[in-house]
């Protein structure tokens, strides 16, 4: 049996030539067909150089185990989660890295009605099955077919939102020459066809797997400035910037300074609510005082879920959430299968920017204001684990509450932080928010940080 290290908690990511190559992705989809028989799997694929050969074996793996497999091509990996539900298949596979480095690749897969795989939930059974490997081929090989699901896919992300309801905004795109900008552009003409009078500029546009602009990951600082002076530029409402597989998408308000995405979760919760009053919002446990007041000031129910996809969408189910939402700039949507997508949220910031005839950074600021937080930062340490421990003596034994759904998030009296290991690298996250204080949350930060190294070493 070998060893296929590029498994991962929720997905497969692996550098190419080490951790992934043809023959890994041809086990790969040999392992999903003999562990889950699923049927008919829909696959896609990102704008990276090595995705077509990794997909082309990873079909060659499939068919071999039996399975019918569509391929919906280049795309977003939301498009293969509403094909595998349009599809009515019993998986979905998008090759993708979406921000990891440029030799890097990786796989998210789904399940029927693209529900979430994970190391406990059939991802396990498949990582087992392809490290076996050396099956027989099945009785009968599966049959592989070409769909574009686009048009259908468009029509559902415009569900969200009333056209008519959309005033003129000029809204600056950010592709980062990912796989984000046919999709946008399918979107976009579904709009204007409709009549809505949105103007779009467009920046690093065009798919291109050399990447000439870096690797598109919005979240990183030193990748935020192209953005920001391009809104400037165009003069326009709001930027929105996506990463390589767009499942997440970013916001810079109409002056260019980067929206965090909590802030964003807080915007979305309180737009749902005005359309479907009591309903219930997700949310993660790293930054969490301004979307709670949001929710409840809108009578909503906020729900409390551990961090990670796979989380999200499991209590989405569980409670029929309209929506939920991650600082990360994952959000959830209970009409698109309760998956995240990144097409779906800037429309619905253009509708409620339309709607209120307030600007996205006014939108914001109050919250900004309201509960500063620290945004995530990382530590690489020498021994995490001391670092947790020295931060859980010094801090606990006064909280007013100690939450360990999540890491451990202690409530005091005006703060808050939420302390936590990555689910996919080997770093310890923290997250400081306060209410109303900024000063407050500089000073903490600084206290932890200085705990968190003198406990830990560094990495």
């Amino acid at each position: 049996m070998a060893r296929l290290d590029c498994f991962k908690s929720y997905d497969v990511r692996g550098r190419l030539g080490v951790d992934l190559d043809a023959g890994i992705a041809r086990r790969i989809g040999r392992g999903f067909a003999d562990a889950l028989r699923p049927g008919l799997v829909v696959t896609g694929r990102d704008v990276r150089e090595s995705s077509p050969a990794l997909q082309a074996a990873l079909i060659e793996g499939l068919r071999a185990g039996g399975a019918d497999v569509i391929d919906i091509g280049l795309c977003g990996t939301e498009e293969v989660y509403f094909a595998t539900d349009r599809f009515g298949a019993g998986g979905g596979i998008m090759v993708t890295a979406s921000h990891n480095p440029v030799d890097w690749n990786g796989m998210k897969l789904v399940g029927p009605g693209a529900t979430p795989l994970s190391a406990e939930a059939g991802l396990g059974a498949v990582r087992a099955a392809a490290e076996a490997g050396d099956a027989e081929p099945a009785a009968n090989r599966g049959e592989l077919r070409s769909e574009d699901p686009r048009a259908a896919f468009v029509a559902r992300c415009l569900s969200f939102v009333e056209v008519g309801a959309l005033r003129p905004l000029t809204i600056l795109v950010n592709s980062g020459n990912g796989a984000a900008g046919p999709t946008f552009d399918a979107v976009a003409a579904a709009l204007l066809a409709a009549g809505a009078p949105l103007t779009f500029e467009r920046m690093w546009h065009d798919a291109d797997p050399a990447f000439p602009n870096g690797i598109p990951n919005p979240l990183l600082p030193e990748n935020q400035p192209a953005t920001a002076e391009a809104v400037r530029a165009a003069g326009a409402d709001f930027g929105v910037a996506f990463d390589g597989d767009f499942d997440r998408c970013f916001f810079f308000d109409e002056t260019g300074v980067f929206v965090p995405g909590e802030y964003v979760v807080g915007l979305l919760a309180g737009a749902f609510l005005a359309k479907e009053a009591g309903a219930k919002i997700v949310h993660d446990p790293r930054v969490v005082l301004n979307t709670r007041a949001v929710i409840a000031g809108a009578g909503g129910e906020a729900v409390v879920s551990r961090t990670g996809h796979a989380h999200l969408k499991a209590k989405m189910r569980e409670v029929d959430a309209v929506y939920g939402g991650e600082m990360s700039a994952h959000h959830y949507f209970r009409d698109f299968m309760y998956c995240d997508s990144g097409m779906i949220p800037w429309l619905l910031v253009a509708e409620h920017v339309s709607r209120t005839g307030r600007s996205l950074g006014d939108l914001v600021a109050g919250a900004r204001a309201a509960y500063p937080s620290s945004g995530e930062i990382n530590f690489r340490l020498a021994d995490a684990e001391a670092a947790r421990a020295a931060f859980e003596s010094a801090y606990a034994p006064s909280a007013r509450e100690v939450d360990r759904l999540d890491g451990l998030s202690l409530t005091f009296d005006g703060w808050r932080a939420n302390l936590r290991a990555s689910n996919t690298e080997p770093v310890l996250r923290l997250n400081v928010e306060a209410a109303g204080d900024v000063g407050l949350v500089a000073a903490k930060v600084a206290e932890i940080s200085a705990l968190l190294k003198d406990a830990g070493g560094q990495g």
